[in-house]
């Protein structure tokens, strides 16, 4: 899901010092976190719905063939993590588009205060916004029915078609996840574009807070009776260590 920010930094800025490493986490079992299933399921798959229509959108304002077929595949696997979804509100006696209609409009206001946004920040967008929203879903998972977390996890998992065993080779060794993807277009684009990085590490760090409402959203409905802020707050500690480490694969400062 791509939650759309409309706070621009300057173009010209000095390069970002290194930040300090981050200190050790207090991890938070997330078996104790229990969402609502159907509710769970529609915001997860309509969050994938919204990574495939970005990936879509890259895909046709992409520069070159080659970036518009590795995204292409990412887009691939973001709308089979959102049918996989569908499937399972449907298994559970759901109707999918009106579970998820709660959460459209959101969506649709971040998606409209991004519209300024170029190629690079797009892609910087998706990178960030499903990466951590991936992330913590699949954790969050762990508090549902066990096969249904099983199966859930599953999904949500962003791996490389050759990492997820039997079955895999059918869908061709390209085909990669969007984080994979991403990442490469990115890393080739900074390497190329002296001051690129300085503009993406600002963008980034402007998308964290409107990402980290919609998990705090998700995460205020499974919170158990009388557990307060201060003790789920290690949650978003470790999305935004994972945050940290994903900028860092770009040599962005997060």
């Amino acid at each position: 899901m791509v939650l759309w920010s409309g706070r621009r930094g300057p173009r010209d800025v000095e390069r970002v010092r290194p930040r300090v490493a981050p200190a050790a986490l207090t991890r938070v079992d997330f078996t104790e976190l229990v969402p609502e299933p159907v509710a769970f399921l529609g915001q997860a798959a309509h969050i994938e719905l919204e990574a495939f229509e970005s990936l879509a959108k890259a895909v046709g304002t992409a520069p070159t063939l080659g970036a518009k077929e590795g995204l292409s595949a990412a887009a691939g696997v973001a709308l089979r993590k959102h049918h996989a979804l569908i499937a399972e509100l449907r298994r559970a006696g759901a109707e999918p588009v009106e579970v998820m209609a709660p959460f459209t409009p959101v969506t649709d206001r971040f998606r409209g205060a991004v519209a300024r946004a170029d190629w690079y920040e797009l892609l910087l967008t998706i990178y960030v916004t499903t990466g951590m929203l991936d992330d913590f879903f699949a954790r969050l998972a762990a508090g549902l029915p066990h096969e249904l977390a099983g199966r859930v996890r599953v999904i949500l998992e962003d791996r490389g078609a050759g990492e997820r065993g039997s079955g895999a080779g059918e869908r061709g060794a390209g085909e990669r996840g969007a984080g994979d993807v991403l990442r490469r277009e990115l890393e080739r684009a900074i390497a190329e574009q002296p001051g690129l990085a300085d503009r993406l590490a600002l963008w980034g760090r402007s998308l964290v807070g409107d990402t980290m409402l919609v998990a705090r959203s998700a995460l205020r409905a499974a919170e158990p009776p009388g557990r307060g802020d201060e003790d789920v707050e290690p949650v978003f500690t470790e999305l935004i260590a994972e945050h940290t480490r994903r900028m860092d694969a770009l040599g962005l400062t997060a």
